[in-house]
């Protein structure tokens, strides 16, 4: 970091910001050791704002959390502009302004350091040492995922096997559909940690798990097991690369007015999703896949309740896994997945819109997640993701980009209109409980 500065004022570069101190402050009356403590103080909040989105907290979220550090470091007129890739702040300190900006870096979804950079927010006491977060900050970065690659990897295999399910696939495509996703997410591992680029990764993963599906299916078809229901498993086999809390925390975002975090996430989403499609499409058109939907696997009612009500609680906890939730949150995320998404089915089942019912469910996962994190120490996003994820219809989005490639415009038309209409849904059901309640303050 370099300084500059004469008798009258002084500034300096906080990573890729500028200080302004004010008239009567110069170095030769102590204004050097004063702006080093003010740089400590900015790095801090910065590097706990960069690390809160890296965990896939919703901008909203953390910039309530980076409001309430700078207040406990002492900094004043706080104000915070959020990215998927940057963070640029301005702070006030006894008349001295700061403005800066840090890079975020890779993200992703990691519940256990939300709630561990939640709980340091909250418990900070006021006029805490800068060094001190720092090093608390420096120990929750640094601490090693809950669950071992092959762990998270059978997680998502029975993740896949659950949304199979749940989309009417018969028993045999389960199987081929939980080793297609298990696969395709240990690969999925492989790639992240070593750096490669997310739409790659995406697009890698995706043509391996279904192509290990295929590859799998075929083999059950020569053993003398039925396979009925080929497109519907083929599908479910990819939908856990579906960046379903991207474009939800995108519209979240927009609807709590942090419109240039809500933009990038949104656009990061999409990119996703198409990436995810085109390694799906390759499979697609080697295979000679007909991807149409056909007739649900028939079960009596009775039954079908049961096995959703099953699906749906290993849909929310394996998802949970994946994100890193606690084991009380794996188990919590569950249930409440399990209480949502069969809700959401019975309505559907009473001939309520796809929309309409999303919508419902992820309101009443929106005001269980808000009065837990009112009565404990569960952030509502890391309470509220996993069993909202699970809804995220991204079947109609393959059957979308598919019908595109064939030139069935109408078809696709219906598919997007669909997809969208519940993702927005979604959004709108977990904010709703939010437009009601003020924001917190320390």
């Amino acid at each position: 970091m370099t300084q500059s500065g004469h008798r009258d004022n002084a500034s300096s570069s906080a990573l890729t910001g500028t200080v302004t101190m004010p008239h009567e402050l110069s170095f030769q009356e102590g204004g050097r050791d004063y702006l080093r403590c003010a740089d400590r103080a900015v790095d801090v909040v910065l590097s706990f704002g960069a690390s809160m989105m890296r965990a896939g907290n919703t901008a909203s979220r953390t910039r309530e959390s980076v409001e309430v550090v700078a207040r406990k470091l002492r900094l004043d007129a706080v104000s915070v502009s959020l990215s998927l890739d940057s963070i640029t702040a301005s702070f006030r300190r006894s008349g001295a302004s700061v403005t800066t900006t840090r890079e975020i870096g890779p993200t992703g979804i990691n519940a256990s350091r939300i709630v561990a950079l939640e709980h340091l927010a909250r418990t900070a006491g006021p006029g805490l040492a800068p060094r001190e977060i720092a090093i608390k900050l420096a120990e929750i970065d640094s601490t090693a995922p809950r669950y071992s690659s092959l762990q998270t990897a059978a997680a998502v295999g029975l993740v896949s096997g659950a949304f199979a399910f749940l989309n009417g696939a018969a028993p045999p495509e389960l199987v081929a559909t939980a080793i297609g996703g298990a696969t395709g997410q240990r690969l999925r591992s492989w790639l992240s940690h070593r750096g490669l680029n997310d739409y790659g990764v995406g697009a890698l993963s995706a043509l391996t798990a279904s192509g290990v599906y295929l590859l799998t299916a075929t083999l059950m078809l020569k053993l003398g097991f039925g396979v009925s229901h080929h497109s519907v498993a083929f599908i479910a086999a990819v939908l856990f690369l579906v960046p379903g809390f991207p474009l939800i925390a995108g519209l979240f975002d927009l609807l709590q007015h942090q419109t240039v975090a809500a933009v990038s996430r949104f656009a990061h989403g999409v990119m996703m999703l198409l990436a995810v499609a085109f390694g799906l499409s390759i499979v697609i058109k080697l295979g000679g896949i007909d991807v149409s939907r056909p007739p649900p696997f028939e079960l009596a009612y009775p039954l079908k309740l049961l096995l959703r009500a099953v699906a749906s609680f290993v849909g929310g906890s394996g998802f949970a896994m994946l994100f890193n939730c606690p084991p009380r949150m794996i188990l919590a995320a569950g249930l409440l997945a399990l209480a949502a998404n069969d809700m959401r089915l019975l309505f559907i089942d009473f001939g309520m819109m796809l929309a309409s019912a999303a919508f419902f469910a992820a309101l009443a996962i929106g005001l269980v997640a808000l009065l837990v994190d009112d009565r404990s120490d569960i952030p509502r996003v890391a309470m509220a993701v996993a069993p909202t994820v699970i809804m995220v219809p991204g079947i109609y989005a393959f059957e979308m980009i598919a019908s595109l490639n064939r030139g069935q415009m109408s078809d696709a038309l219906q598919e997007s209109a669909t997809f969208w209409f519940v993702i927005v849904a979604l959004a709108v059901g977990l904010a709703t409980p939010l437009f009601f309640r003020p924001r917190r303050r320390a």
